[in-house]
């Protein structure tokens, strides 16, 4: 079974007029570009406390024939990040791990699992919660995606970030996840974007993880340099 690889990178963008230019020119780059969804996102994250056992917890929320990538991620990804979405009314459950030393929630470089579960996000929130995950922050955005050829632009107007953009491709060979980055990156000065800094975003995650209850479901935005 082949299994994902998502290589991400994020770029702060500001403002609406900054998110507004970056759609012109990714127009200009490809007359092709397609807008394939909009809409609103809940993300729901959650902290898997030291000595649970997910995979006994979890695999009854998996489909059998999603079970193999399932256990792909408990057994070869670090630090996992597991969260729960509801996408336009459509739950699903989100796996991450990161490859490096990057984290798993915000990382470049993640082996990635999603399932769309029968359920409202509620009652997915509650199976988490009763396997012994609690919960680490809730997040709201507005997000438009992008596709031109393999490659998909986000562009999210987040509760605390504000305007951001996620350049991603996800590939089947781990053998060019390298590479795959260096061509987003410069994809991205083509663009006249540059990438977030990890650290930074760090800063801004812990900040957001902190005060998420000021944030969600809001228009107040923070900046952390």
């Amino acid at each position: 079974m082949l299994h994902n690889y998502e290589i991400e990178i994020k770029s702060l963008l500001g403002s609406k007029e900054n998110a507004d230019a970056l759609v012109s020119k990714l127009k200009e780059s490809d007359p092709e570009l397609k807008l394939v969804s909009e809409g609103k996102q809940l993300n729901h994250y959650f902290v898997v406390p030291h000595g649970i056992d997910m995979k006994d917890g979890l695999q009854k929320l998996i489909s059998e024939e999603n079970k193999p990538a399932f256990e792909k991620i408990l057994q070869e990804g670090k630090n996992i990040s597991v969260r729960t979405r509801d996408s336009n009314g459509k739950v699903i459950f989100v796996m991450k791990a990161s490859l490096d030393a990057d984290s798993s929630a915000n990382g470049v470089k993640r082996i990635e699992f999603e399932s769309v579960v029968p359920m409202s996000l509620d009652a997915l929130d509650a199976e988490l919660l009763a396997a012994g995950l609690t919960y680490q922050a809730k997040w709201s955005r507005e997000r438009k995606e992008y596709t031109s050829g393999d490659m998909h632009v986000c562009i999210d107007k987040n509760a605390g970030y504000g305007y951001l953009a996620e350049f991603e491709k996800v590939v089947t060979d781990e053998a060019v996840i390298d590479e795959t980055k260096k061509n987003l990156l410069s994809f991205m000065e083509k663009m006249g974007v540059c990438e977030l800094a990890q650290d930074r975003l760090e800063r801004m995650f812990a900040h957001y993880n902190a005060h998420w209850p000021e944030y969600y479901g809001t228009e107040n935005i923070f900046t952390i340099l």
